[in-house]
């Protein structure tokens, strides 16, 4: 028995203690100092608007991770849109501030629903793997960037996801396929339909019409 994890030997994973979701809630409160002290363009810190809107996205990333049209049995579930709003923060602040602020949000999920078998399993399908979705911020520059951008940045998770299956999932395969097929399959089976679902609402117009606004008031002096 451990301070922070139990192990069941039920489901075969690691159950959080008490002392574990409060070690998990101390870390993203940290991680949210992070952002607060985070400088941009190594000079001026990022302000109470910008952490606002990450609080936000991450709130409504958390709101919209439950709501699933699917969930799969080992993991992995198809909401209702929960990776586009880190990846609008990473397209409208920048890589830095996205890939933190997907940490934090990779740190919530853990706390609220938790599967556990390897230390490193837990880095790579939680703050690795959520945190890769600010990759999105490669293309903040871009006026239209944020469609190029969600998908790197989905990509960047799709990729945790993968590694972590493979390495610590493989037995999990069916009987004589190649485990590396098995997770590439099954991380693209809840993956991919969110992410051309997204894409196709970003392509309306009036969508896209209203990310601009979004941007605009974000980089608005006022």
């Amino acid at each position: 028995m451990s301070f922070f994890l139990n192990w069941s030997e039920e489901n075969y994973e690691y159950v959080l203690t008490t002392p574990g979701y409060i070690a998990l809630a101390i870390i993203m409160v940290a991680i949210f100092a992070v952002i607060l002290f985070l400088k941009k363009d190594n000079s001026q810190k990022i302000s109470a608007k910008e952490l606002s809107f990450c609080a936000a996205a991450i709130a409504l990333a958390t709101i919209t991770s439950f709501i699933k049209f699917t969930a799969l049995p080992f993991g992995g579930s198809i909401t209702l849109f929960s990776m586009f709003f880190i990846c609008l923060i990473g397209y409208v602040f920048g890589t830095k501030v996205g890939i933190i602020t997907g940490i934090a949000y990779g740190m919530l999920q853990l706390i609220t629903g938790p599967y556990i078998y390897h230390p490193v399993q837990v880095l790579l399908d939680y703050p690795l793997a959520f945190g890769a979705l600010g990759l999105s911020g490669v293309f903040a520059n871009k006026k239209h960037g944020i469609i190029p951008g969600y998908i790197v940045g989905v990509i960047g998770r799709y990729i945790c996801h993968v590694i972590s299956g493979y390495v610590f999932f493989a037995s999990y395969a069916p009987e004589n396929m190649n485990p590396m097929i098995y997770t590439l399959g099954y991380n693209a089976t809840y993956i991919v339909p969110e992410m051309l679902a997204t894409v196709v609402i970003l392509l309306i117009p009036s969508v896209t019409k209203a990310l601009t606004s979004v941007r605009n008031m974000v980089e608005s002096p006022t």
